[in-house]
């Protein structure tokens, strides 16, 4: 079967090549711009700030993506945005390379860009459903999230020789050739370009989209879930991870656990294309338990090969969860309310992660660093497992295929 049979699906092999492609892109500008930053003398809480504008912005642009995603033609917001986001990605290359850029002009064209991606995301997310049959949903769900890790494997380790072969400038500028590649493959897709038209005003729409969230015990149980890995991990490894790794054990050993965590990323791809699970929100939770072993593991061990194989285990357990989460949120929620889900779901996610980072260093010089890792450990570890304890989460079954296979 499987991966080679969904892409015998047209729309679907434009959806992933638009989706990765952009995915390729988007892993390196950050590098990119982290240099260019730099260059211009920027401290490091400037680039901190930089980073906060973009992920503000996305934040709080998400929920109207989500109305406008099931309001409007989502092949529209998709392939719209990508060209838009092209030409601010070309702008932002070319001022680099032109010399003309600014600490604020960086964070601005950030910003804008933060909002377009924030205004297509949950179409995208929500487009798979639309391109497959029911029985293929699995399978492309799987593929696209491994392309979307290969992808963006490849685009951290391409960062940083074309910032140093090239420059931060054309670094950007191929960012934006993807985004100018993804507007064409979304394009092309055959799918309807128009929804139904609605009566209803986008805050009722909103409000819709927040009681389809509230209906399913296991969405909004494993939404505050997100919500609290991304307070309390995002710290760990942003924060902590750098110093704890790389004080201890060597600069060269953090890059290592990162690469070991992208591998286990790609390698719990794989294995979600090869394991169905009969009830897979269940089994998806006790995996993300996994991802406890990295803090774990940097919090115990002084040695490299303990924290890349708690880095891999955690990529392996998190992205397993995370198609098995996906392929629940496209099976049980209703099409014509899909967008909003997904802006509700990335909203809760995420909204914390900004205060998760800013309170890791006082909190763990409080309390030492080594007992907050482990802190962190038995938080998102705990409450992956807690999960589980509620009936929503565990009876929660995939459907049945209809088809001979």
């Amino acid at each position: 079967m499987s991966s080679r049979h969904v892409l015998q699906h047209r729309d679907f092999r434009l959806l992933v090549t638009g989706v990765s492609v952009s995915a390729l892109g988007n892993a390196i500008t950050p590098v990119a711009l982290a240099f260019a930053v730099l260059d211009l003398g920027g401290s490091l809480t400037a680039l901190g700030l930089v980073e906060a504008v973009f992920a503000t912005c996305q934040v709080v642009t998400m929920l109207a993506g989500g109305v406008l995603g099931d309001r409007f033609s989502r092949k529209l917001m998709m392939e719209g945005a990508s060209a838009v986001s092209a030409v601010v990605m070309a702008v932002l290359a070319a001022s680099v390379l032109l010399d003309v850029d600014s600490i604020g002009l960086i964070a601005l064209l950030g910003g804008i860009g933060g909002v377009v991606t924030a205004l297509s995301r949950p179409s995208s997310k929500a487009m798979t459903r639309v391109v497959v049959p029911l029985d293929d949903l699995a399978d492309a769900v799987a593929l696209r999230s491994l392309l979307d890790s290969l992808c963006r494997t490849l685009g951290y380790a391409v960062a940083g020789v074309l910032v140093a072969v090239v420059g931060p400038g054309w670094a950007v500028m191929v960012d934006a050739a993807t985004f100018a590649v993804a507007a064409v493959a979304f394009g092309r897709l055959g799918v309807p370009d128009a929804r139904a038209p609605r009566t209803t005003s986008p805050l009722a729409d909103l409000g819709e989209g927040f009681a389809e969230v509230m209906r399913h015990s296991w969405l909004w149980l494993l939404i505050l879930q997100a919500l609290l890995y991304h307070l309390f991990y995002g710290g760990a490894q942003a924060v902590l991870g750098p110093v704890v790794v790389g004080e201890g054990v060597g600069r060269s050993a953090w890059g290592f656990a990162l690469s070991a965590l992208m591998a286990g990323f790609v390698v719990g791809g794989l294995l979600a294309l090869r394991v169905r699970l009969r009830r897979p929100l269940a089994g998806g939770a006790v995996l993300l338990a996994l991802t406890g072993v990295f803090p774990l593991a940097m919090a115990l061990s002084d040695s490299l090969w303990p924290v890349m194989l708690g880095a891999f285990v955690h990529g392996v357990g998190l992205q397993m969860f995370s198609v098995y989460w996906d392929q629940s949120i496209q099976t049980h929620v209703p099409e014509d309310r899909l967008a909003r889900v997904y802006a509700f779901d990335s909203v809760g996610s995420f909204v914390a992660r900004p205060l998760g980072l800013a309170l890791t260093g006082p909190v763990a010089a409080a309390v030492g660093v080594d007992a907050w890792l482990l802190v962190v450990a038995a938080v998102i570890s705990g409450s992956s497992l807690a999960a589980v304890a509620s009936r929503g989460v565990r009876a929660l079954e995939a459907p049945v295929p209809t088809k001979v296979a």
